[in-house]
């Protein structure tokens, strides 16, 4: 069976794209901002709650009541196991780790987050400023020697995905802190709106957390698994990608956690934010009529045409005066090319300064007429069918 492609593991749209949902977006935005201010000042009192309590039962009770409020909805089935000390899930949401520290006493450390409050307040292990990885696993195997630590919460994806079609190729680093995890899979959904977006920060994704009417978190604490005689790293890994993703119906992916960065990277090369379109002004019409006349008079410069075309307001007035001399101007440096079409359209015009007036009189007509039959030819091949309707109408 083929596997999933990245496109349809990672969200790259935040909003429906269905007529309906949108407009009942539209609709909910006024209330989504109340309950975002109101939320905002509950959140604050979560916080001071958190700090204030020691963990326990009951601060976890507390905290996942007032997180109800905020919109964050959990249930769970089955239970951790409390002789375990590595929890492995799949990764959905940057908030996947308070959920689920609110069902069972868990630590997950800061891989990439660098130590300080801002890494202490959003509930992350501080392990000192993120190094190689030699140094995060020494870190974590003295964390998981201490007596009394509370079990690690990992996700050996190490980026979040939707969790809807397939799950990223998991780390083995993970594994090899023990021989035995307890497997958990996340299902997050939320009405109207994704539940997680590729490279938004997860400020922003906060922000939507509390916007949205409610984001509903199913958590389940799936049998433990134990690593296989002369079973290595990279096959308990395997293993436990594939049970989670049985259990979530999905498949397990080779795709990297790198790879996820890259394509990531890609799509955004590829489709840039639009330009807000703005309504065509007189100097853009301005623009595109004196394009049009270079385009049949190439010498002429734009600045003479665009003077012109003031005075006319029509392109065809604007190549007419310019072909029978009513506009001065210096004729700027042609083209090798409408150098040898205008020679071509003029090869039977007498050279030279003739003797006799009449003779030179004769000559500027026909080098006039020569030069407006070239024009000529060259608007009706550019602008064909409607210049020579209109020429027949008048």
């Amino acid at each position: 069976m083929e596997q999933p492609g990245l496109q349809q593991m990672v969200e790259g749209q935040r909003f429906p794209g269905r007529l309906l949902f949108r407009v009942l977006l539209l609709l909910y935005s006024p209330l989504g901002l109340c309950l975002f201010l109101l939320r905002l000042f509950i959140g604050a009192h979560v916080f001071l709650v958190s700090c204030v309590i020691p963990d326990c039962a009951i601060r976890r009770f507390l905290i996942r009541v007032m997180t109800s409020v905020l919109g964050v909805l959990v249930s769970q089935s089955g239970a951790p196991d409390p002789a375990l000390k590595i929890f492995v899930s799949n990764h959905v949401t940057c908030l996947d780790h308070n959920v689920l520290s609110l069902l069972s006493t868990c630590s997950t450390p800061s891989v990439s987050c660098p130590p300080g409050f801002l890494c202490w307040a959003r509930g992350f292990l501080e392990l000192g400023a993120p190094g190689s990885r030699t140094q995060l696993l020494e870190s974590l195997k003295h964390y998981l020697s201490q007596p009394g630590s509370p079990p690690l919460l990992l996700f050996p994806e190490e980026e979040m995905t939707n969790g809807r079609v397939g799950l990223l190729h998991f780390s083995s680093w993970a594994f090899s802190l023990s021989d035995c995890v307890q497997p958990v899979t996340l299902r997050v959904s939320r009405p109207l709106l994704s539940v997680a977006v590729a490279g938004s920060p997860w400020y922003v994704e906060l922000f939507w957390t509390l916007f949205s009417l409610c984001t509903v978190y199913h958590v389940r604490w799936l049998p433990s698994m134990c690593r296989l005689p002369r079973e290595s790293d990279e096959d308990f890994a395997c293993r436990v990608q594939q049970m989670l993703a049985h259990s979530l119906g999905v498949q397990g992916t080779k795709h990297t956690a790198a790879d996820r960065a890259e394509y990531v990277k890609r799509r955004r090369r590829e489709t840039p934010p639009p330009k807000p379109q703005t309504p065509p002004t007189a100097s853009t019409a301005a623009g595109h009529m004196a394009q049009r006349v270079k385009e049949v008079l190439p010498q002429v410069p734009v600045a003479v045409i665009l003077r012109d075309l003031a005075q006319t307001g029509c392109v065809d007035a604007t190549i007419t005066n310019l072909i029978e001399g009513r506009v001065p101007y210096v004729p700027e440096e042609e083209s090798s090319r409408e150098a040898g079409a205008r020679e071509a359209n003029c090869k039977q015009i007498p050279r030279g300064f003739a003797r006799r007036p009449e003779d030179r009189h004769l000559s500027l007509q026909e080098r006039k007429e020569a030069l407006y039959h070239h024009a000529r030819r060259r608007y009706l091949e550019k602008f064909g069918a409607v210049a020579a309707a209109k020429e027949k109408s008048e």
